[in-house]
């Protein structure tokens, strides 16, 4: 018997939730961390994010192959992997995840804990770089480990969360290593400070849509579309 392929409101409401989880746990590992004085390490925290998008993935990634970011959306929908109707409604899932999931952290650890917010403490072109590889990189990850039909299946998730791990480890005293727009939009809703959040946007987009057009002119990628679906 042939299962049938999840619906598009299961798989936005695991986009949704997904997206939550991932600021809840992930943001919420950088406030306890602020709050217990350094109780993590960068080391910890990146150690916290690896195993957060490695058992989001292993968890959804069979409904909605968690996607969790609005830049790896747009990545996938640019090489007809999501078909154009879909992008608008996984957006707004994530970004209502994320709201939901900064708010969530703010009630559990109070503002006196911050925010979690992705800041530069380089100047913003070098930030935008830094986003920008990180984000091709993750990307890169995806298409080598996940959707390339070639590469043996059950390690895409390790994958991908050992490559956000180093991206925190190296990018984050730099950039926040936020590789995700929604991961940057919740917190910084919740404070109302924008102060450099176009990078937040433009380079994860920007580098994973280049990780997208690159690796599969390497020959890193599968022939499943949209459309083969």
């Amino acid at each position: 018997m042939t299962a049938h392929p999840p619906s598009l409101r299961s798989r936005l409401l695991a986009e949704c939730l997904g997206t939550a989880l991932l600021v809840t746990f992930g943001c919420g590992a950088v406030m306890v961390d602020g709050l217990r004085e350094g109780a993590l390490g960068l080391l910890g925290i990146a150690i916290t994010w690896a195993s957060l998008v490695a058992i989001l993935v292993y968890t959804f990634g069979h409904v909605s192959g968690t996607q969790i970011n609005p830049a790896v959306t747009l990545a996938l929908w640019s090489t007809g992997r999501l078909p154009s109707r879909e992008v608008a409604p996984h957006l707004i899932a994530q970004i209502l995840g994320a709201s939901a999931g900064s708010a969530l952290t703010i009630w559990l650890l109070g503002r006196d804990a911050g925010v979690a917010m992705t800041m530069l403490s380089v100047d913003p072109i070098r930030g935008f770089v830094v986003e920008f590889l990180a984000s091709f990189l993750v990307m890169a990850t995806v298409f080598g480990a996940g959707v390339d039909e070639r590469t043996p299946r059950g390690f895409a998730a390790l994958a991908v969360g050992l490559t956000v791990g180093l991206c925190v480890l190296v990018a984050g005293p730099l950039t926040g290593a936020s590789m995700n727009p929604a991961r940057s939009f919740g917190p910084a809703l919740l404070a109302g400070d924008w102060t450099n959040h176009w990078v937040y946007w433009v380079a994860p987009i920007a580098g994973m849509r280049a990780a997208a057009f690159v690796l599969p002119r390497l020959g890193v990628t599968s022939t499943k579309t949209a459309e083969d679906a």
